[in-house]
Parts: C-alpha cells; structure tokens; sequence
C-alpha cells in the first residue's frame, strides 16, 4: 500500500475482499460502535490502533474489550491526552466525538469515516439499508418500520443508533434479508458515500449545537440521510426545514419523494383523512384514490408524533415492498420503549409520566403536549446549545410548577423568569446523591389530584446519569418509594 493520497483514493472503493494489510486504521473511542469498528478492522487485516481519553481501569466492561482487542491484534492505548496527534491513514471517531477534537481535527490526511460509512465498504452489496433519521421519533419510527417488514415475512434486523452497531451487523451470520438502520446526526457527519435503498428524515429541530457548531451545520449533516437514496426518500412535509431538503437531495436518477402528513395527503403522500391512516402514494389509482391503512384510535401508540412515526415508516415499508397488511400488522401489534411517554403509576390521582428520552426541545414539546392538563414538569440536564424560551412560552398555561435539575437547570430558570414568572420553580441543588428522587418528591408535593407529573428533560443525562434509560428508572425508582 502507498502512502498518502494513493491511500486515500484505494479506501473509496475497498471492501471486504481487499487486501487491507497496509492499511493503518485508528479507532477513537472503546463504547460499543468503537469496539465494533475496531473488530471489523482486524476482520479484514488492518493495521488497527485504538486509543481512548479514559483509564481503562475505570470500567470493567473497558478493560473487558481492551483484553479482546489486543488478543485479536491491535494496539490499545487509554487515558490518552486530547492534545496528542494521531498518525493514521484511516480514522474512525465514535459518535461521541466532534468535529472539532483535536484527534480529528488535526488527523490531517487521514480519511475519516463513521463506523457506518465503515460497515457501508464492509456489507454484504446484496442486503439493502432502510435508513431513518430526525431530530425525534427515529428510534419508534425504526422499530415501526422493523416490525412491518417482520410481518411482511422477511429477516429484517434494525441496527444502528438504536443498540447494535451497523458494523457489527454487517458481520452477522446468517445474514439478513435487509438492516433497517438508525442514524444520528453525529454518525452521518462523517458519513459521505452510502446509497441507502430508502431513506427517511422525520424532522429537525435544535439539538445537538454544541456538538455539530450551528444550526446550519446540524441541519446539513441530517440531510446527508438522502444523498445517493437508490428508490424513495420520505420526508415530513409538515415540517418546514424537511420538504426542502428532499427537494434539493442528490439521489440516484428515479427515485421518488414520498411526503407524510397529519393532514388530507395529496398524490405521492401518507396522511390522514377522517381519523384513519391512508396511503396515497403506492396504490395503482392514487391520482384519485387513496388506500386505508389503519384507524388512528386503534393504535396501540399514542399521540400526533406517533402517527406521524407510523406514516413515515409505513412509506418506508411500502417501499420495499411490504403490503398494506403487513404495514398494519405492525403497527397494531408494536409495543412501544420504556422512558419515551409511558406513565411509571398513579399516586393519590396524580399520574406520573417517565419520559426521560425527551432529550432536546421539540421532544419536550411533544411530551408537554400529550400530557394534557395541568403538569408538573421536571426538566433540566445538559442542554446541547438549545434554548427554552418558545418552548415555555408555548406550555406556560399548563404549568402547576417546575422541578429543575443538573447542569444546564438555570437555563431553563431564566427562559421561565421571562416568560412565566408566575410559575413557581424549585431546584434540585447541587451535590444531591439521590437527585431524581428529590426531584420526584418536591413535584408530589406541589402536584395536585388529576395533575401529571412529567419527566420531560428537554436535555441530555449525562451531567448526572450514565444515560437516558438510568435517568428513567431512577424516575420509575423515585415514584415506587412515594407509592411505598
């Protein structure tokens, strides 16, 4: 293998067959999508170094994977400095890190490639990918979509942001008939030539700032989901940042657009007519005619996101191929995630909501929405570079009170001083060991009978919580005790 550019131009186009064995590839990062790069690497005969900022010691499950990969051949180095220089031709960030990290940022010639543009050159070409993105509902969406193709009698696996890494699926044996794939923005910044066989963007709204720079730039890396879409991209067109991004994607000569709505749909759409699910876009005689896919009462999933989540993944199985049967199969028998609205129990007639995965604004909004009445919210965590302002404005009638916590919890105290002073809030303060269950006990005590209380964060947990899902059971924890 030749250095430099030459090195650069063979891993466009190399797959699993090539001979990898000059190839000196670096994975930043020892998670799961980390591990499973590093693997698939050593698969194909890399030269693989993986290098993380942690002491492996702090982690057994760390020290677990550093163990394997050095058996398997590659060099493992922890509690490395976020100022060293990394030598590599290839380098694989996990989703954790940004653009801006010195790693990447002064890899200088090396390529770099998400773990998904990895497991892209590394797939089997005759196992197509379904791909869904948005700022929200991606993971139900990805699950809907799953669920449908299961019905529809194929070996669908879902992949991706969701759980199992997409390099690692790549792998599998048997091999699916299709991998229905998850995207977060952070995996599709450096994710630059796959051609997925459908592609879904379900929404954008701010998230992830501090991560991805500006709006723009979150904006332009979601949109990455349709370059190169070989059949059909769906987008929403109730949502005004999604409709023109389909219409300006780079995708393969006859692909279509498919557009979904919460209104009457127009030709080439999914959308609702009389409080049933329709198809307006795959029947024979859709010019005139739409095809009745599912009354939306008879979902098992609540809420107007949630139908939208069924239209998109319905226009996605439709797609390939699925009928209309299968599509509302699915959807009937779909059980929804823990921590994503699910209500933890009733206490003296004051429902209590775990919805700790309303990580960013617009899931909040969601989730303040559904609840109806009047809500004693707790929020508060890292806010990724959102602001709270139009989000309060919106919900300030509904709030008994506000419970805030974690890092970013001012924030959300300075958006509610202008645009809702009257509401009263109360802080978790710092330093608290059990700090959802402070929270969960200052709303009890504030909350009055027929109240919601909402675990709604509008922000990320990992201020406080190893992730969303711990934020939740410690909400689910704090409510068994109150029942007790």
């Amino acid at each position: 293998m030749t250095e430099g550019s030459a090195v650069a131009e063979w891993l466009q186009t190399a797959d699993r067959a090539a001979d990898w064995s000059g190839v000196r590839a670096c994975v930043a990062g020892l998670g799961k999508s980390g591990f499973a790069a590093a693997d698939a690497l050593l698969r194909v005969g890399a030269l693989v170094e993986v290098v993380e900022s942690a002491e492996a010691s702090s982690s057994g499950l760390m020290v677990q994977r550093v163990q394997i990969l050095e058996t398997l051949g590659a060099r493992v180095r922890t509690a490395v400095s976020g100022d060293a220089k990394i030598k590599t031709d290839l380098l694989v960030p996990s989703p954790g890190f940004p653009p801006h990290h010195r790693w990447i940022a002064e890899a200088q010639s090396a390529t770099v490639w998400s773990g998904e543009q990895l497991a892209w050159n590394l797939r089997v070409p005759t196992v197509p990918w379904l791909t869904v993105t948005g700022t929200n509902g991606k993971t139900t969406t990805t699950q809907l979509l799953n669920q449908m193709l299961l019905a529809a009698g194929l070996q669908s696996l879902a992949v991706g942001n969701i759980g199992v890494p997409v390099v690692e699926a790549v792998f599998a044996e048997p091999q699916p008939d299709v991998l229905v794939i998850e995207l977060s923005s952070f995996q599709l910044h450096f994710t630059t030539r796959i051609s997925a066989h459908s592609a879904a963007l379900l929404n954008i709204a701010e998230d992830h700032l501090d991560w991805h720079g500006s709006m723009d730039a979150y904006v332009a890396d979601k949109a990455r989901v349709f370059s190169n879409t070989e059949r059909t991209i769906v987008y929403n067109h109730d949502d005004s940042r999604s409709e023109p991004l389909a219409e300006d994607a780079d995708v393969i000569e006859g692909c279509r657009a498919v557009g979904f709505t919460l209104g009457v749909p127009g030709r080439a759409m999914m959308g609702v007519v009389d409080g049933v699910l329709v198809d307006r876009a795959y029947g024979a005689d859709r010019a005139s005619h739409a095809l009745e896919i599912v009354e939306a009462a008879a979902l098992p999933l609540t809420g107007q996101h949630n139908v939208q989540n069924v239209l998109a993944a319905a226009a996605l199985a439709r797609s390939y191929g699925a009928s209309l049967a299968d599509v509302r199969s699915g959807a009937l028998g779909f059980a929804i995630d823990a921590h994503r609205g699910e209500t933890v129990a009733t206490v003296g007639d004051v429902r209590f909501v775990d919805n700790s995965k309303a990580t960013n604004v617009l899931a909040a909004d969601v989730a303040l929405t559904a609840a109806g009445g009047d809500v004693v919210w707790i929020a508060g965590g890292l806010a990724k570079g959102g602001t709270f302002d139009d989000l309060i404005s919106r919900h300030r009638t509904s709030l008994r009170a506000v419970v805030l916590m974690g890092a970013d919890r001012t924030l959300i105290a300075e958006a509610l001083a202008r645009h809702a002073p009257e509401v009263p809030v109360i802080e978790v303060p710092d330093g608290e060991t059990e700090p959802m269950n402070h929270a969960v006990q200052a709303a009890a005590l504030v909350a009055r009978p027929h109240d919601t209380v909402l675990l709604a964060p509008a922000c990320a947990s990992m201020d406080q919580f190893s992730d969303y899902q711990a934020r939740g059971r410690a909400f689910g924890s704090a409510v068994a005790r109150l029942r007790r």
